[in-house]
C-alpha cells in the first residue's frame, strides 16, 4: 500500500492534469504549509490546497484531504473534517482523494457537497460554474481494495451469521465462537466490515459490540462475489419425479445422519410455494458420487433432474430452516444460491427478499 506523502504527490499531479484538461481552469497556485497555517491556524492541516481560476473569474481554493484508503468510513471522517475547515467561506472547495475510490464513496461525496479525485482518475469537481465529472475508470491498484477478502470461506460463516440475525449486537469474542474461526480473522473481518460502514460499534470503551448497519447493501456485495458453483456439483438423473427425488434424498440422508439441506429450487418451493421447478438441489455433507449410487441414480453430463453439491465450506449448513420435517438452507443461503441461477432463479430471489429478509431488518 502506498504512503500518504506519495498519494498527495500523484493526486497533485492528476488533480493538475483533471482540472487543466478542460480548458478553461487554470491552476494558478500551490499553497504552502505555511500558507495553510495562515488559512486555517494550527487546528487544521489539509493535504495540499491548489489556487484555481476559472476564465479569469475570481480564484477558489480546493482544499483536499487524502488518505490512503477510500472506503466509505474514512470518506464520511474526511468529509466532515473537510466542512469544519471551510465553513461558510465560498471561495473554498473541499474534495477527497485516495487510491481508489468506491462508488458508495464516492455518492457520500455527492452527499456531503465536496469534489473527490483517486490515481485511477475518476474524479468531481463542482463549485462556481465548473463542473467537471469522470468516472468508471478501473482500480489500478487493487491490493487496495480489501473488501473481497470477506467473502473467503470461512470469513462468509461471520457474514451468514450476522445476515441471520441482523438486530443483535456481538463482541468479536462471540462471533468467533460462534462461526468456528479465529478471533484475529473475526477482528479483521470487523475492522473491514467497518471501513465500508456495514456495521456500527456501539458504545465507546476498547472491544466494545457492534451490529449491522447496512445488511441490504452486504447482502448484495456478497451475491455479485458469490455463484453457487463454486460448490463440487454432481449432476444426475432419476426416473422419479422430483418430489420423490427429494423425498428418497432426506430419507437416506437421515437414516445414514448425513447433513443435508435443499436449496435452489428445491429450499424455494418450500419458502416460495408459487415456484414450479423440474429439478431437485441439495446440499449433501458426503461423497455425492456415493449417495448416487446407493440410490441408484445415474452421473450424466446434459439433462440432470438432481444435483448434489458438496459445500465450499460447512457454513452452508448455519440456521438450517426445518419446514415440515425436510431440512432447507438459511434464507439467506438460499437467497445467495437462486440469484445466480438461470431458471427463475432471480425471481425466486426477488420474492425472498421483499417478503422474507428485508422483513427482518
Amino acid at each position: 500500500m502506498m504512503k500518504e506523502p506519495e498519494i498527495i504527490e500523484r493526486l497533485q499531479g492528476i488533480a493538475k492534469e483533471l482540472l487543466e484538461s478542460t480548458g478553461f481552469v487554470k491552476v494558478t497556485d500551490l499553497k504552502s504549509e505555511a500558507q495553510s497555517t495562515e488559512l486555517f491556524g494550527p487546528r487544521f492541516e489539509p493535504d495540499l490546497i491548489l489556487e484555481v481560476q476559472a476564465r479569469g473569474k475570481n480564484k477558489y481554493l480546493l482544499v483536499f484531504e487524502i488518505k490512503s484508503t477510500g472506503q466509505p468510513r474514512y470518506v464520511r471522517s474526511a468529509a466532515n473534517q473537510l466542512l469544519s475547515m471551510i465553513g461558510t467561506r465560498r471561495e473554498f472547495y473541499g474534495v477527497f482523494g485516495a487510491p481508489f475510490i468506491s462508488e458508495e464513496s464516492r455518492q457520500i461525496c455527492r452527499e456531503q457537497d465536496i469534489g473527490f479525485a483517486d490515481l485511477a482518475g475518476n474524479c468531481l469537481f463542482k463549485f462556481d460554474n465548473v463542473y467537471i465529472s469522470i468516472e468508471g475508470r478501473s482500480n489500478p491498484y487493487p491490493a487496495t481494495r480489501p473488501l473481497k477478502s470477506i467473502f473467503a470461506p470461512k470469513s462468509t460463516r461471520a457474514l451468514r451469521i450476522l445476515l441471520c440475525d441482523p438486530k443483535r449486537e456481538w463482541f468479536v469474542k462471540d462471533l468467533a465462537r460462534k462461526a468456528n474461526i479465529s478471533l484475529g480473522q473475526t477482528s479483521n473481518i470487523k475492522k473491514r466490515l467497518l471501513e465500508y460502514e456495514f456495521v456500527e460499534e456501539i458504545g465507546e470503551k476498547k472491544g466494545m459490540k457492534f451490529r449491522l448497519s447496512d445488511p441490504k447493501t452486504l447482502l448484495s456485495r456478497w451475491a455479485s462475489n458469490y455463484t453457487y458453483r463454486s460448490n463440487k456439483i454432481t449432476n444426475l438423473y432419476s426416473l422419479d419425479d422430483v418430489k420423490t427425488i427429494e423425498n428418497r434424498l432426506v430419507d437416506y440422508c437421515e437414516a445414514k445422519q448425513i447433513p443435508y439441506a435443499l436449496t435452489l429450487t428445491s429450499g424455494a418451493s418450500r419458502v416460495a410455494p408459487f415456484l414450479r421447478y423440474r429439478k431437485a438441489f441439495a446440499y449433501v455433507m458426503d461423497s455425492s458420487e456415493k449417495i448416487a449410487q446407493e440410490l441408484g441414480w445415474k452421473e450424466v453430463s446434459s439433462g440432470p433432474n438432481i444435483s448434489l453439491l458438496e459445500p465450499y465450506d460447512e457454513g452452508v449448513f448455519y440456521g438450517l430452516q426445518d419446514i415440515n420435517g425436510v431440512k432447507v438452507v438459511c434464507d439467506i443461503q438460499l437467497y445467495l444460491d437462486l440469484q445466480g441461477y438461470r431458471e427463475r432463479g432471480e425471481e425466486a430471489a426477488r420474492f425472498l427478499f421483499e417478503n422474507r429478509l428485508t422483513t427482518r431488518w
